[in-house]
């Protein structure tokens, strides 16, 4: 059994880097009215004078053909000068672009790093190396690990391809994938909220511009193909930071007080970890009203010590509860499946 990757094209869910200085903002938001030729005026100086986020940028545009002839080449040459400074997100667009124009050996690298830092893309592509034994060394427990994660995060594709991957995958290696997948969410979530330099840090917390994601189509007559329906894409959004309106006093939310194990499918979600039920509790209450069909499955809270963990289900297979956790995480929660 072999998995298919596919070929990324056109845009892939980029922003655009924006810090304070009011140079590069100025092109921002030419960008986000529509101003292409002005953006692109605006960072040229700027780029070539070394400054990454302006060469990202520009690297976007080239990609797009937005103010621009589209020319991946440029792009290229942009991402990879934004990437040799640290540019995070440069070097994941690099890696993409890289693999998607054929020159996958020398993009693998950046994929997996980019993969590791929670990239759902990122996740995809070197899930299916690894599972392939194409590229990298085969490694089944890892491949399932990133599989798990970008379908976790509403990635069809990987959705897809997990459940092929359960077909052949043993259960323990399964389970050591869920564990691993665990430890890299975790990892990750800790790298993101202690940016390692102050340029970093600035870039974290400005605008960006939210573009179009593209389609990721397959070939069109591989052996046993993985069929997965493409990513639509969708209006280009302006993201800016707001302060959270305070929540709603939770209504009280019956729970089953349940040990680890037990509950028919054999799969639950857990949404979290409190030292008090309350918040468990409310959590729910939230979820529940924000995450469609989430309701639908029994609350569980499973004691530990002083910790109390909150789990739904129970789900059939790890695939369904990979997917309900996508629609989680698509809600700005936290979720991972767990075998029961």
């Amino acid at each position: 059994m072999k998995l298919f990757w596919g070929t990324l094209a056109a845009t892939v869910a980029l922003g655009l880097s924006a810090p304070a200085r009011a140079d590069v903002k100025t092109g921002v938001d030419a960008w986000q009215q529509g101003d292409y030729g002005k953006a692109v005026a605006e960072w040229g100086p700027l780029a070539r004078a070394g400054d990454a986020d302006a060469q990202f940028n520009l690297g976007q545009a080239y990609k797009l053909g937005r103010g621009v002839q589209t020319d991946l080449s440029a792009a290229l040459d942009w991402y990879r000068k934004a990437a040799a400074q640290g540019h995070l997100r440069a070097e994941d667009n690099l890696g993409l672009l890289m693999f998607q124009q054929g020159d996958r050996t020398n993009a693998m690298p950046y994929l997996q790093r980019s993969s590791t830092r929670g990239d759902a893309r990122a996740q995809y592509i070197v899930g299916t190396a690894l599972f392939n034994g194409d590229l990298l060394a085969k490694d089944w427990v890892r491949a399932y690990a990133l599989m798990t994660r970008a379908a976790s995060s509403g990635l069809t594709q990987a959705t897809t391809s997990l459940q092929q991957m359960d077909k052949f995958v043993p259960e323990d290696q399964r389970k050591q994938g869920l564990a691993l997948a665990s430890s890299m969410e975790q990892q990750a979530a800790r790298t993101a909220a202690a940016p390692s330099t102050p340029a970093a840090a600035e870039r974290s917390s400005v605008r960006a511009t939210q573009l179009p994601p593209s389609n990721i189509n397959r070939p069109s007559t591989p052996p046993e193909p993985v069929r997965a329906a493409p990513v639509k894409s969708a209006p280009a959004q302006v993201a800016v930071a707001r302060p959270k309106p305070a929540p709603a006093a939770p209504r009280p939310v019956p729970l089953v007080t349940a040990s680890a194990s037990g509950g028919s499918g054999g799969w639950r979600i857990q949404l979290g970890a409190f030292g008090e039920d309350g918040r468990a509790r409310a959590l729910w209450s939230s979820l529940t009203g924000k995450v469609r069909g989430l309701s639908a499955y029994q609350p569980y809270l499973v004691k530990s010590g002083n910790v109390t963990r909150l789990q739904a289900g129970p789900l059939a297979s790890s695939t369904e509860a990979a997917k309900l956790c996508g629609s989680v995480k698509a809600a700005g929660s936290d979720c991972m499946p767990k075998k029961m």
